[in-house]
């Protein structure tokens, strides 16, 4: 039964046992009308509605049988009829000050009693909870937006209708792809979604990329989380041969119909490691390669200084990223927003409670967000978050050996001088090179390469590439025991992102856990 029906399943049951008062979370207004008007029509009970534009109106007859605009006006004529007739019910669109102990819930309360006593039924379409006393006077009710075959049905009707009129190029496999990518958004969006593609003229097979764009626009100004901007040309990584396989096996996994196989989509990497090598860089390679919008959740932003309202930004900030999916989310340096529950903070628990409601999202949300977590300081992270189940894979990022380094400088000076160096130059950058992170390498070419601009390309010697990459001190020189002391975690704990064991060592020295698809 697809979550809909249910839903309908258990309105006409509650409808038909006369339960005072029913409750119903969704911000789908107009679709829950809908079901209404259908699930009345085979019950022998007027139903009415009352919104703040139209006042009270006869919900099948949308007769007006009330002026009156106001809630509180509304709940005041609700009960007068109900006094007076039996078995109505009355709907109420726009609610406020429903979540605690107002004038207006003790109203609704009183209604609601009413109700019970005269075979009425109040029923409340709300976004926000309710007061625990008015809400166990009665039954909860949640519509949840549509599922993959409600959507697949919603794209077929609007799609089918125009088939004759315009070319529509997509097939049933388009049809279930666009159909996994509007999951989580409103009837109401995808058909506005839809109807701006068929104003092109048709639909066209490029046309699914477009699909998660419009879907970003909609919640682009939805507070949470951040947009990046993802620039493919400038993403490429070099090395990370192992972290590259994996994400390759797990891409076409993001977008399946998964249900019938009982797994869920995949959850996301934590990439632990040196700093400066090129863990934030593959979030975004990431996002880029497999086409998906990205976004960055900031967790040191989270924090408020009222009680509860840390807890409230996380949730808002999750539940944005389930409605945007498919997409990237990217946690950049998370040990620092969560590194309160294991440092013992004296926030009243917060930090301890942001933790858990994260990690509740992590390891049960059936959203397709792809989790792309990266940390540097692994001591401060909280062991819960290693466990697994709720990350897909740990990588370790180490510093890059002799031929990852050859081919993050040719990414770079290829980049920047749009040109190749030659075979015996390379060789002596890249054992001038060890221990050098990425980042490192990028700086040295950086200098090349201004130095190229700002002077002419004449400028460019193999002398200039070797007084720039002497110039640079990484930082496995300057704290040899803070990379070590990483790599001596990784070690124990972690897939080599490289493929290769951590820190040189051979496969005998070091125990190198497989990657297991979950």
């Amino acid at each position: 039964m697809s979550d809909t029906a249910e839903f309908k399943a258990n309105l006409t049951r509650y409808l038909k046992a006369r339960i005072p008062f029913i409750s119903i979370r969704t911000a789908e207004r107009s679709r829950v009308l809908d079901i209404c008007r259908e699930v009345v029509t085979g019950l022998n009970a007027p139903v009415f509605v009352h919104t703040l534009s139209q006042g009270t109106k006869e919900l099948i007859s949308n007769r007006s049988v009330s002026d009156d605009r106001s809630v509180v006006g509304a709940v005041d004529f609700a009960s007068q009829q109900i006094g007076q007739r039996q078995n109505l019910s009355f709907i109420l669109t726009e609610v406020a000050d429903i979540e605690d102990d107002t004038p207006f819930a003790r109203q609704m309360q009183d209604a609601v009693m009413l109700s019970a006593e005269h075979g009425g039924a109040m029923i409340v379409i709300t976004t926000k909870p309710v007061w625990g006393q008015l809400q166990r006077l009665g039954m909860s009710l949640t519509l949840s937006p549509p599922n993959d075959d409600e959507m697949l049905a919603i794209i077929r009707e609007q799609v089918g209708a125009y088939r004759s009129q315009f070319p529509i190029e997509w097939d049933e496999a388009d049809e279930r792809q666009a159909a996994a990518i509007l999951a989580g958004i409103s009837r109401i969006e995808a058909e506005n979604i839809i109807a701006t593609l068929l104003a092109n003229g048709g639909i066209r097979k490029a046309d699914i990329v477009e699909l998660m764009h419009a879907k970003d626009r909609i919640f682009a100004d939805i507070s949470g989380i951040e947009r990046v901007p993802v620039r493919g040309s400038e993403l490429s990584v070099g090395g990370l041969g192992g972290l590259k396989a994996w994400l390759e096996r797990e891409r076409p996994l993001l977008t399946a119909d998964l249900r019938e196989c009982g797994i869920r989509p995949p959850r996301g990497a934590l990439l632990v490691g040196v700093p400066g090598c090129g863990k934030s860089l593959s979030a975004k390679a990431i996002a880029a390669g497999w086409g998906l919008p990205l976004y960055r959740l900031d967790l040191s932003t989270i924090h408020g200084q009222y009680l509860g309202q840390s807890e409230g930004r996380l949730k808002d900030a999750l539940a944005t990223a389930d409605h945007v999916a498919p997409c990237v989310l990217w946690i950049d340096e998370i040990e620092k927003g969560l590194a309160g529950a294991t440092q013992g903070a004296n926030d009243g628990g917060t930090s301890t409670r942001l933790v858990g409601q994260f990690l509740y999202w992590l390891q049960e949300a059936r959203s397709r967000v792809f989790v792309v977590a990266t940390a540097n300081d692994v001591s401060k992270l909280p062991p819960e978050l290693l466990r697994r189940g709720r990350f897909d894979e740990l990588f370790f990022v180490d510093l890059p050996n002799h031929e990852e380094r050859k081919e993050i400088i040719e990414i770079y000076i290829q980049r920047g001088l749009k040109r190749s160096i030659g075979t015996e130059l390379m060789v002596e950058l890249v054992e001038m090179s060890e221990g050098f992170a990425g980042s490192d390498l990028e700086s040295a070419v950086r200098e090349v390469v201004k130095e190229a601009y700002l002077n002419g390309d004449a400028t460019v010697t193999d002398e200039l590439f070797r007084r720039s990459f002497q110039n640079v001190v990484p930082l496995s020189k300057t704290s040899p025991e803070q990379i070590e002391g990483i790599r001596h975690w990784g070690r124990e704990r972690a897939v080599p992102a490289s493929g290769q064991p951590i820190g040189g060592t051979s496969s005998q020295q070091s125990r190198v856990r497989r990657a297991v698809l979950q």
